[in-house]
C-alpha cells in the first residue's frame, strides 16, 4: 500500500466522487482512478462503491481507519520533530446530545486550553455512533453501544439516568390517579431514539397515540417545559426543575432508564487522542453516576 493510494481513497470517501478528490488533492480523476483501482488489485477486492456520493465498501472501511490512524501518527511524529511549531489538527469524536449538553461541558472547557487541535463533534444518539468508528471518521464515541469496534478500545464512564416527567397541569388532566402511557402525549427526541419506548414497553406500551418530534436537546426540555408531552430528561439536565414543582415525576419510582455510557477509541492512540479520552474520564467522573461494578 503507497500513502498517495491511501489518500485518495480518503479523499474519495470525504469528497463523495472522484472527481472533488481529484480536486481536493490537486491531481487528475484519472490519477485519482488509478490509484483506488491498484488498491483494489492489490488486495483482490473492491474499495470503493461508484454511487453518488461515493462510498467505502466494508472492506474499504478497514483501510479508511488505516490511513487516518497513519495521518494522525503522522501528525504525532511532526509535532515530536518540531516542538517548537503548533500543528493544529482535526480531533473528530462522536457524542450524544445529552451528553453534551450537560457533564461533556468541561471537556469543551479543557480542550479551549489546547492549541494543536481543533475538535470537531460528530452528534449521534448514544447507541448510534460507532459506525463513525468503523471509517475512521472519528477517533473515539461516547456510546452505550457495547459491541467493541474492531481495532478499538472501550472504557466505562457512568451511568446517565434518564426520569420521565411531565408538567403538573399534563399530569393532572391525562395521570392524576394513574398513568395511561398511550394517551399521555409525549415528546421525542428523533426516531432513531429509543428511550421512552424502551419504558413505554415495560408498562405493554408500544407507542403514544400523540408524539411531538423534537430534535434539539433544549429546545425538548422547552417542550416538556411547556406541557406539549411527557420527556425523559436527564438528571443533570433537570436540574433543581423538580425541586421547585415546574416539572413533577410520573409512574412508579422505579420508572427511569439507566443509559449506560463508555469511551470507546482507537486502540492505538496518539497524544491528542489520549490527553482527549483523559479529560472526558475526568468529565464522567464528576458528572456521571458512577458505572456498575463488575461481578465477580
Amino acid at each position: 500500500m503507497h500513502a498517495d493510494q491511501l489518500a485518495a481513497l480518503v479523499a474519495v470517501v470525504d469528497e463523495g466522487s472522484f472527481e472533488a478528490a481529484a480536486r481536493a488533492l490537486h491531481v487528475t480523476p484519472p490519477a485519482i482512478s488509478q490509484r483506488i483501482k491498484a488498491l483494489e488489485r492489490h488486495h483482490g477486492r473492491v474499495l470503493v462503491v461508484r454511487s453518488s456520493p461515493c462510498r467505502a465498501t466494508a472492506d474499504g472501511e478497514v483501510l479508511l481507519r488505516l490511513a487516518r490512524q497513519v495521518a494522525e501518527l503522522e501528525a504525532d511524529a511532526v509535532s515530536a520533530l518540531t516542538p517548537d511549531t503548533v500543528h493544529r489538527r482535526r480531533l473528530p469524536l462522536v457524542v450524544n446530545a445529552d451528553s453534551l449538553a450537560t457533564w461533556f461541558v468541561p471537556v469543551l472547557a479543557e480542550a479551549a486550553t489546547w492549541p494543536d487541535v481543533t475538535l470537531e463533534l460528530l452528534i449521534e444518539v448514544e447507541d448510534h455512533g460507532t459506525q463513525h468508528l468503523r471509517t475512521g471518521a472519528a477517533v473515539g464515541a461516547i456510546t452505550s453501544d457495547p459491541v467493541v469496534v474492531s481495532g478499538c478500545t472501550i472504557e466505562p464512564l457512568g451511568v446517565l439516568r434518564y426520569v420521565p416527567v411531565c408538567t403538573p397541569q399534563l399530569r393532572e388532566r391525562h395521570a392524576s390517579t394513574q398513568v395511561d402511557w398511550a394517551r399521555l402525549p409525549m415528546v421525542r427526541f428523533s426516531d432513531e431514539d429509543e428511550l421512552q419506548h424502551r419504558l413505554l414497553r415495560r408498562h405493554g406500551v408500544e407507542g403514544a397515540e400523540i408524539q411531538h418530534l423534537i430534535p434539539e436537546n433544549h429546545a425538548f426540555l422547552a417542550a416538556v417545559r411547556a406541557g406539549l408531552g411527557w420527556g425523559l430528561i436527564s438528571e443533570p439536565q433537570l436540574g433543581d426543575l423538580l425541586d421547585t414543582g415546574e416539572l413533577v415525576r410520573i409512574g412508579r419510582n422505579d420508572d427511569h432508564v439507566d443509559v449506560h455510557l463508555a469511551w470507546q477509541s482507537w486502540r492505538l492512540p496518539s497524544r491528542a487522542t489520549t490527553r482527549l479520552g483523559e479529560a472526558i474520564h475526568r468529565a464522567a467522573r464528576n458528572g456521571l453516576r458512577p458505572p456498575p461494578r463488575p461481578s465477580s
